[in-house]
Protein backbone atom coordinates (compact mmCIF):
# COMPACT_ATOMS: atom_id res chain seq x y z
CA UNK A 1 0.00 0.00 0.00
CA UNK A 2 1.49 3.55 -1.26
CA UNK A 3 -0.17 6.48 1.13
CA UNK A 4 0.36 9.83 -0.54
CA UNK A 5 -0.36 13.01 2.24
CA UNK A 6 -1.60 16.27 1.00
CA UNK A 7 -2.98 19.32 2.35
CA UNK A 8 0.05 21.09 4.73
CA UNK A 9 0.70 24.55 4.29
CA UNK A 10 1.16 28.25 5.68
CA UNK A 11 -1.67 28.89 8.03
CA UNK A 12 -1.75 31.73 10.58
CA UNK A 13 -2.32 30.76 14.16
CA UNK A 14 -6.27 29.98 14.69
CA UNK A 15 -6.64 28.94 11.55
CA UNK A 16 -7.52 25.32 9.94
CA UNK A 17 -6.00 23.24 8.01
CA UNK A 18 -7.40 19.65 6.66
CA UNK A 19 -4.66 17.19 5.64
CA UNK A 20 -5.93 13.73 4.00
CA UNK A 21 -3.96 10.85 3.14
CA UNK A 22 -5.14 8.51 0.58
CA UNK A 23 -4.30 4.88 0.18
CA UNK A 24 -3.08 3.52 -3.25
CA UNK A 25 -5.30 0.41 -2.11
CA UNK A 26 -8.24 -0.46 0.64
CA UNK A 27 -8.02 0.79 4.45
CA UNK A 28 -10.57 -1.58 5.21
CA UNK A 29 -8.37 -3.73 6.34
CA UNK A 30 -6.15 -2.11 8.84
CA UNK A 31 -6.55 -2.04 12.22
CA UNK A 32 -5.39 1.50 12.71
CA UNK A 33 -4.71 4.93 10.74
CA UNK A 34 -2.16 7.29 12.23
CA UNK A 35 -1.73 10.72 11.72
CA UNK A 36 2.20 11.77 13.34
CA UNK A 37 3.73 14.46 13.27
CA UNK A 38 7.46 15.43 13.76
CA UNK A 39 8.66 18.89 14.94
CA UNK A 40 12.42 20.31 14.02
CA UNK A 41 14.64 18.59 16.43
CA UNK A 42 11.59 16.43 18.19
CA UNK A 43 10.90 12.81 18.04
CA UNK A 44 7.80 11.88 15.85
CA UNK A 45 4.98 11.43 17.73
CA UNK A 46 1.90 10.37 17.44
CA UNK A 47 -1.12 13.17 17.15
CA UNK A 48 -4.93 11.04 16.40
CA UNK A 49 -5.82 7.66 15.30
CA UNK A 50 -8.70 5.90 14.45
CA UNK A 51 -9.14 2.06 14.76
CA UNK A 52 -11.65 -0.30 12.87
CA UNK A 53 -14.01 0.20 14.87
CA UNK A 54 -13.95 4.07 14.42
CA UNK A 55 -12.82 4.54 17.78
CA UNK A 56 -10.84 7.37 18.18
CA UNK A 57 -7.81 8.84 20.03
CA UNK A 58 -5.93 11.91 20.64
CA UNK A 59 -2.90 13.64 21.64
CA UNK A 60 -3.73 15.86 24.78
CA UNK A 61 -2.09 19.00 22.88
CA UNK A 62 -4.20 18.30 20.41
CA UNK A 63 -7.53 16.98 21.42
CA UNK A 64 -10.89 19.18 20.80
CA UNK A 65 -9.11 20.69 18.03
CA UNK A 66 -8.14 17.84 15.81
CA UNK A 67 -11.20 15.42 14.48
CA UNK A 68 -9.58 12.24 12.52
CA UNK A 69 -12.08 10.71 10.26
CA UNK A 70 -11.96 7.95 7.89
CA UNK A 71 -13.97 7.19 4.28
CA UNK A 72 -13.26 3.54 3.31
CA UNK A 73 -14.97 4.29 -0.06
CA UNK A 74 -11.84 6.50 -0.86
CA UNK A 75 -9.37 5.07 0.71
CA UNK A 76 -8.21 8.36 2.71
CA UNK A 77 -8.33 9.50 6.21
CA UNK A 78 -8.05 13.02 7.04
CA UNK A 79 -7.16 15.21 9.62
CA UNK A 80 -9.35 18.20 10.45
CA UNK A 81 -6.92 21.18 12.77
CA UNK A 82 -8.90 24.11 14.02
CA UNK A 83 -7.21 26.54 16.10
CA UNK A 84 -3.90 26.18 14.96
CA UNK A 85 -1.03 27.31 17.36
CA UNK A 86 2.77 27.79 16.50
CA UNK A 87 3.27 24.21 18.57
CA UNK A 88 1.55 22.42 15.88
CA UNK A 89 4.14 23.09 13.66
CA UNK A 90 6.00 20.17 12.22
CA UNK A 91 5.90 17.84 9.07
CA UNK A 92 2.47 15.56 9.14
CA UNK A 93 2.59 11.52 8.54
CA UNK A 94 0.05 8.71 7.90
CA UNK A 95 0.50 5.19 8.61
CA UNK A 96 -1.97 2.43 8.34
CA UNK A 97 -1.18 -0.64 10.88
CA UNK A 98 -2.01 -4.10 10.71
CA UNK A 99 -0.59 -7.18 11.75
CA UNK A 100 -1.30 -8.98 9.04
CA UNK A 101 -0.78 -6.72 6.59
CA UNK A 102 2.23 -4.49 8.10
CA UNK A 103 2.63 -0.62 8.54
CA UNK A 104 2.73 1.65 5.80
CA UNK A 105 4.40 5.44 6.25
CA UNK A 106 3.12 8.23 3.46
CA UNK A 107 5.87 10.62 2.55
CA UNK A 108 4.57 13.46 5.27
CA UNK A 109 2.97 17.18 4.38
CA UNK A 110 4.31 20.10 6.08
CA UNK A 111 2.54 22.23 8.06
CA UNK A 112 3.76 25.50 9.65
CA UNK A 113 1.33 27.73 12.03
CA UNK A 114 2.81 31.38 12.02
CA UNK A 115 1.64 35.17 11.50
Amino acid sequence: VQLQASGGGLVQPGGSLTLSCAASGSIAGFNALDWYRQAPGKQRELVARIDSADNTYYAGSVKDRFTISRDNAKNTVYLQMSNLKPDDTAVYYCKVESEVLGNYWGQGTQVTVSS
